[in-house]
């Protein structure tokens, strides 16, 4: 071979050489700008969640369970994340740590589907809220916190919930503000009328100047002030359990419309509304819930118990009875983990054996 086709060779092998240098080197800088980009985004995320105050007493160690529940209702079980929800009306202290819990949800989460199922439980039901204390649920939370609180739902209801997300209703007044307000379905001209007291206390309290609705509707649009005083409202037909219903009325139209929100909007709330909330989790899991936010589809909400009654027990005042509490509980684990083999546990049948001879309702006296 002459050395002129040696030269030329040479030239091709090191001109090869350097073109792979050179590519090595983009793919480099490309590696290292998506991992800047993906520190970037995970300092941001930090920072946001930071503004969420944790609850840095709660011990998990301190929530009790039933022991006896089947294998295989924990099994399913395992399958969904469990949430208790919390909604304290603490406007004049802000304080997030006690206080009647004026919303109580749980929300169960499918792991494989994301399909959120929501129950409100009433808060006037007649349960034990610790150390064999019956009446009215919502003084667990201002009896012992978040930790006693969800202890009451475990014990009653035969859940397995660990951890807890607390909102002041604060917070919902600036995060339908912030998302551009929300629409609700249908609202009464008595809904209409009832709001304006819870609106005037509001405004006060926030110092904003919302406005009272025309009337009724259908397809009505609603501020923040506007939606926090119709979730409220509890003198209607269906008393409580309308209430509750509003209450997840207005939490779904706020999901719905979150999930279509523009960044900077999610931006601002995240901002507004974090300073409102007291959680559980920590800030690695709520980056895993919220890495599937775009995922979650709210279907079905119900309220807790389904068969009830009500009665006014001296001291303890009026009560909201499930009759029986058995029976209801089988219904609510068919509801949120579609569990139709549950069996209560000797905690939930004496339990709800205790109601009935505080109450006198027996299963099948509820509406």
């Amino acid at each position: 071979m002459s050395k002129t086709v040696q030269g030329r060779n040479g030239a091709h092998s090191r001109n090869g050489k350097r073109k792979k240098k050179q590519k090595n080197r983009i793919i480099i800088v490309v590696i290292e700008i998506l991992v800047l980009l993906i520190l970037a985004a995970v300092l941001f995320v930090t920072v946001k969640l930071s503004k969420i105050e944790k609850d840095t007493s709660f011990n998990k160690e301190d929530i009790e369970v039933n022991e006896g529940l089947s294998s295989e209702s924990q099994e399913i079980m395992a399958g969904y994340t469990t949430i208790a929800l919390f909604g304290l009306d603490n406007r004049s202290n802000g304080n997030l740590s006690k206080g009647n819990s004026d919303v109580i949800m749980i929300a169960s989460i499918n792991n494989d589907t994301h399909a959120v199922k929501l129950v409100s439980v009433y808060r006037d039901s007649y349960l034990d809220i610790g150390g064999g204390t019956f009446k009215k649920c919502n003084s667990a939370y201002a009896k012992g916190g978040p930790e006693q609180a969800i202890t009451m739902l475990n014990k009653n209801l035969d859940m397995d919930i660990t951890d807890y997300v607390t909102v002041d209703f604060n917070a919902v007044v600036e995060c339908v503000d912030l998302l551009g307000g929300v629409t609700i379905p249908e609202v009464s001209d008595d809904e209409a009328v009832l709001m304006h007291g819870y609106m005037d206390e509001i405004n006060k309290l926030t110092k904003h100047n919302s406005k009272y609705l025309s009337g009724g509707g259908t397809n009505v649009e609603m501020d923040g002030v506007q939606a926090c005083a119709y979730a409220r409202i509890r003198y209607t037909a269906g008393d409580d359990y309308k209430r509750t219903e509003r209450q997840r009325t207005v939490l779904t139209a706020m999901v719905q419309k979150a999930q279509k929100a523009n960044l900077t909007t999610i931006n601002s709330l995240l901002d507004e509304v974090f300073g409102d909330i007291k959680t559980s989790f920590s800030n690695t899991e709520l980056i895993s819930l919220a890495a599937q936010v775009f995922n979650y589809s709210l279907g079905e909400t119900t309220g807790f118990p389904f068969e009830k009654n009500t009665t006014t027990l001296g001291n303890k005042g009026s009560v909201v009875v499930p009759c029986d509490l058995e029976s209801n509980v089988k219904q609510l684990h068919v509801f949120l983990y579609d569990d139709n083999e549950y069996a209560p546990t000797d905690t939930v049948k004496n339990n709800s054996a205790q109601i009935v001879n505080d109450t006198g309702f027996h299963q099948g006296e509820g509406y």
